[in-house]
């Protein structure tokens, strides 16, 4: 990200908000409505809560699941192993993908590894080391239940991998290999070099085209969900549109699962995959489906800091990186400027292994990021200047290279190595790094239940898509873990006790609620098409990402949130009257795509505001400046804070409203998070 993306780019021209005070809400942009509780979540001890939900939940004989559907949108490691399963099960499955070939979903792109507590380095850890870890990295905004689970399938997901060829790295011996991640001091990161996301997804795609092959699982590639179809208060369908034809398409099921990804492009620049959207969970959330923590967002630390103006993504380096390398800027900001070659030892600042003894270079993302941040605002930051700021910190493997050899840093991180070099022309062999903090993931998602199902009866979300694990921070290496988890052994143990209820009442494509769908959708694509305005997609899309950056990202105030707000509803309003969308309906059509995807996010960053707004503490990356300690820590208030803030859609001219989930710890101490 660059500090280029100021209030000083972005029109003031907004209409305000209305702010006539109610109870209990923050200037009246919100209602408050009744508490919200996961009535699927076992009691008892943490240890046999998974099994005892697999055991309670309804079973579906073989010859009854050839009679069931279900639909599951987006092929990444949540979708494909989904799909695969449930074909492997003998459901019918429709699998979903705007890509044109499952193998692009954004999976792909990660890099560093996927946690799992083998505990193969004998180095104390355990299942509940791995979900005391996660509990606390996320700032203590997750569910217990939730998080045990995970740390106890992730074991089952190694062995599953590894099944199926998926190439770890090994030791010299043949044992796979692990190394360590941000907020975490054992070793539990399976790793394939810096490819591990690629190579996982590749064995979920074999998996997923082996049923293909069988017939269980019908594949629409380049297709996107444009609607969900729900009949009787129940998900049972989607309306999806031809990316190649434009054709909209109606599909019925008994059971949709949505595991589209996050939805960080909001902030324009980003990680991301461009194409990378809200819009399948958004339009869900429209008809009903609760939208939990849309405000928790990832900022990673270590990505190629911002280069201009022309860029429209940025380019992640791998957590990983931060095992060997050293994280540093200079002392003095005289010397910035200078070849960091030059620069002597006593003249650096090693900041987090000075701030933070105990975890050093691996404390977890969001301190990591906020600590970048701050010594660059020092007038600290490295790197050609963008606009008037230096953004960017050395990450430099000059130690590393003494202690090994540079065949054995290429071993482990050569292919991330030599993805920087042609990134940026610096050979980092031999000159550090330059790295800045960007938006990376989402822990924010739609709410579900212990079973994964949304407010919305036979919906269900799973990855990145959900909410469920992360609190308010995800640890590296843990966005793989809870997508397999998820679509190869959680999803098929929970959606049974749901299918297990039909076949459900045969639905024709002429019910009154499929044709409102689909006229939905119709609506609004000519609507896009019809206004015919002045200023492009893109132009919006970056404007909207520079308001989300300035007052929602790494650092917020309730004087930048209202001013957000004001000025995304301005945006919004000026996007339905001057948007120009190129081209037709019927045909593949890009503008179009876009257009949809950035109306979306017009309407999620307004939530995703008014959420950060009502949470006036700082947790996780959120860093609220009117709550910190007297070191500038991060200040969370318990009391008032422990639980999922679950938002209800308002209609279009209404508010949205908040429902609560408490958060309640027996396993874990809540106190306040220190890596010194």
């Amino acid at each position: 990200m660059t500090d280029t993306q100021t209030a000083s780019t972005i029109t003031p021209e907004a209409p305000a908000p209305t702010r006539e005070a109610a109870p209990g809400v923050v200037h009246g942009l919100y209602t408050e409505g009744d508490p919200i509780v996961d009535t699927k979540a076992p009691k008892g001890p943490i240890e046999s809560r998974w099994d005892k939900r697999k055991f309670e939940a309804a079973l579906v004989n073989p010859a009854n699941r050839r009679k069931l559907t279900v639909i599951i949108v987006g092929t990444g490691l949540a979708g494909g192993a989904a799909a695969a399963t449930l074909g492997e099960a003998g459901y019918n499955v429709k699998s979903f993908c705007y890509q044109d070939s499952p193998r692009r979903a954004h999976s792909i792109a990660a890099q560093g590894g996927i946690n799992a507590a083998k505990n193969y380095k004998e180095d104390g850890d355990s299942t509940f080391r791995l979900f005391y870890d996660t509990v606390k990295g996320g700032d203590y905004r997750s569910r217990e239940s939730n998080v045990y689970r995970l740390a106890e399938v992730s074991a089952n997901i190694i062995d599953q991998c590894v099944a199926q060829g998926v190439p770890f790295a090994r030791e010299y011996g043949g044992l796979l290999d692990n190394r360590s991640f941000g907020g975490v001091q054992v070793s539990r990161t399976f790793y394939a070099r810096g490819q591990t996301g690629q190579q996982l997804l590749i064995g979920a795609y074999q998996a997923l085209e082996r049923q293909v092959a069988a017939g269980t699982v019908e594949m629409f590639s380049r297709h996107e969900m444009l609607e969900v179809i729900v009949v009787d208060g129940k998900a049972r369908g989607i309306i999806a549109r031809d990316l190649v034809t434009g054709e909209i398409e109606t599909h019925l099921a008994d059971a949709v699962v949505l595991a589209s990804g996050g939805y960080g492009n909001v902030f324009f620049l980003s990680t991301n995959a461009m194409g990378s959207n809200v819009t399948a969970t958004w339009r869900a959330h429209r008809k009903g489906a609760h939208f939990a923590n849309p405000c928790y967002t990832q900022i990673h630390p270590t990505c190629i800091p911002v280069a201009g103006e022309h860029q429209s993504k940025l380019t992640l380096m791998s957590e990983s990186l931060r095992n060997d390398g050293r994280i540093w800027v200079p002392k003095n900001a005289a010397d910035c400027e200078k070849d960091p070659r030059e620069i002597p030892e006593e003249d650096r600042d090693y900041y987090l292994e000075r701030i933070y003894p105990s975890f050093g270079n691996l404390v977890p993302r969001d301190i990591a990021s906020r600590q970048a941040k701050n010594v660059c605002d020092e007038g600290r930051g490295v790197g050609p200047k963008v606009g008037d700021f230096r953004r960017g910190v050395y990450l430099d493997f000059t130690d590393a290279l003494k202690r090994m050899s540079a065949e054995a840093v290429a071993e482990k991180y050569g292919n991330l190595l030599d993805m920087y070099q042609r990134i940026t022309g610096e050979n980092p062999y031999q000159v550090p790094m330059r790295i800045y903090p960007a938006v990376h993931y989402t822990m924010g998602g739609l709410w579900v239940d212990y079973d994964l199902q949304s407010s919305i009866p036979g919906l269900f979300v799973s990855g990145e898509a959900n909410f469920s694990d992360h609190g308010a921070n995800r640890l590296g290496a843990s966005a793989l873990m809870q997508g397999l988890a998820d679509g190869y052994f959680v999803l098929p143990n929970t959606i049974r006790d749901y299918l297990a209820k039909g076949p459900f009442p045969k639905l024709e494509e002429s019910n009154e609620a499929v044709v409102e769908a689909r006229a939905s959708v119709d609506a609004r694509v000519q609507k896009l098409l019809s206004i015919n305005g002045d200023r492009s997609v893109d132009s919006f899309h970056k404007e909207l990402g520079n308001i989300m950056w300035e007052y929602c990202g790494m650092e917020r105030s309730e004087e930048g949130l209202l001013k957000a707000i004001d000025l995304i509803r301005g945006l919004r309003d000026e996007f339905w009257r001057n948007v120009k969308v190129l081209g037709s309906a019927d045909t593949l059509n890009q503008s179009l795509e876009k257009a949809g995807r950035v109306a979306d996010f017009l309407e999620l960053g307004e939530l995703m505001c008014i959420d950060a707004l009502h949470r006036r503490e700082s947790c996780g990356g959120h860093f609220r400046a009117e709550s910190q300690t007297e070191d500038g820590e991060a200040l969370r208030h318990d009391d008032e804070y422990a639980y999922v803030a679950a938002w209800e859609w308002g209609g279009q001219d209404g508010t949205p409203v908040l429902h609560k989930e408490d958060l309640v710890y027996e396993f874990v101490e809540m106190k306040q998070r220190s890596y010194k």
